[in-house]
């Protein structure tokens, strides 16, 4: 037999529902609906300027791979959030993609069975189906986009987006960040430059033309207006911290152009933990202590927990204990309630000290 000319190492192509028959089937409530447009306006509030006292906090697991131990840590944050909502927005990381360096598990919506059958169209349903669930409780919901076609399942539901350290230098995702409806938050790359991210910030401000899938999953041109939501995450990298003092403050130099008023945002894992779970406390922590005490550039926090701290190395077949990341390590529930609530205690108290002093 003659060498194929054409997909000479595809196993096999199988089509996808589209992202049209997904939403059909897991329909949007209005209040649903509502709620999300209202917390993507709180963030943008936050991150122009116009609410100038809360912070946003993006917190949850590092990704999601077990739905009801999901739920069951939407269902603890929901009422925390409630109990400090005047000091704090907060949006629960629901992170159903995951980037590798080289190989491993992939994320909820590449393969939700954890086995390594990769039912994708499953994925999106499953991924679809909790962020419902979390959103109907009023809980506000976060996500990284990695595939440019998974925004049109899934993107209703998600008031503020990240595009990660891998992908910031990406032309695709810099388009795709410039099409988003939400607020978008974009990394300062692996080896902790600025620089990759500040150009994403622009390429995303502007009008983009590109390839893409509409509702139907037919090919289509996408043009976009630009985003106007856009801000930048510092997560270390390159062997050293950068959420430090003089870090910020050189980041809002950078960032005096784009004419936003609170562009910063810190990643308290990754770069800025030094690869240790525990430190993302102390982080947060002087991230807060700086906010308080007169940087008002930054907008908020990013921080990775879950029901049990650590994580456990996944593999097909392997049980899996309950509530465990299973990509990066995670502060477990009792640290995060009590960073929380320490964190707003803070900010109250600092409030409070400005009212008496002014």
């Amino acid at each position: 037999m003659a060498e194929p000319i054409s997909n000479r190492n595809i196993i096999d192509i199988s089509p996808l529902p589209t992202p049209k028959e997904v939403q059909s089937a897991l329909l949007l409530p209005e209040k649903t609906e509502e709620m999300v447009l209202q917390s993507r306006q709180a963030i943008r509030d936050i991150l122009h300027g116009r609410d100038s006292h809360r912070l946003v906090v993006i917190i949850g697991p590092c990704s999601i791979h077990d739905p009801e131990a999901a739920i069951l840590y939407a269902e603890r944050l929901k009422q925390v959030a409630d109990r400090i909502q005047e000091h704090v927005l907060i949006v629960l990381r629901t992170y159903f993609e995951k980037p590798r360096t080289t190989v491993g598990w992939k994320g909820l919506i590449n393969d939700p069975h954890l086995d390594g059958s990769c039912e994708i169209g499953g994925g999106f349903e499953l991924a679809r189906s909790i962020l419902l669930r979390i959103n109907n409780m009023g809980l506000p919901c976060a996500t990284e986009f990695l595939d440019p076609v998974t925004p049109q399942y899934i993107s209703d539901l998600i008031s503020w987006a990240a595009i990660g350290a891998r992908t910031t230098e990406s032309q695709t995702h810099r388009e795709m960040a410039s099409g988003l409806s939400m607020p978008v938050g974009l990394k300062n790359g692996t080896d902790g430059g600025l620089q990759v991210a500040l150009n994403a910030m622009i390429a995303a401000r502007h009008p983009q033309s590109f390839i893409g899938v509409n509702a139907e999953g037919l090919t289509s041109i996408i043009k976009t207006n630009g985003n106007p939501d856009r801000h930048l995450v510092l997560r270390g990298g390159g062997g050293r911290v950068n959420y430090n003092p003089e870090d910020i403050s050189e980041a809002v130099r950078c960032l005096t152009n784009e004419g936003i008023r609170r562009p910063i945002m810190v990643d308290c894992s990754h770069g800025n933990s030094e690869k240790d779970h525990t430190r993302q406390v102390p982080v947060a922590q002087s991230v807060v202590d700086q906010f308080t005490n007169g940087q008002l550039a930054i907008m908020g926090l990013l921080i990775e927990s879950n029901l049990k701290s650590g994580n456990q190395k996944w593999e097909a077949g392997k049980p899996l204990e309950w509530g465990v990341s299973i990509t990066d390590a995670c502060i477990g529930w009792e640290e995060t309630e009590q960073l929380l609530d320490d964190l707003a205690e803070a900010m109250d108290k600092s409030g409070k000290n400005k009212v008496l002093t002014s």
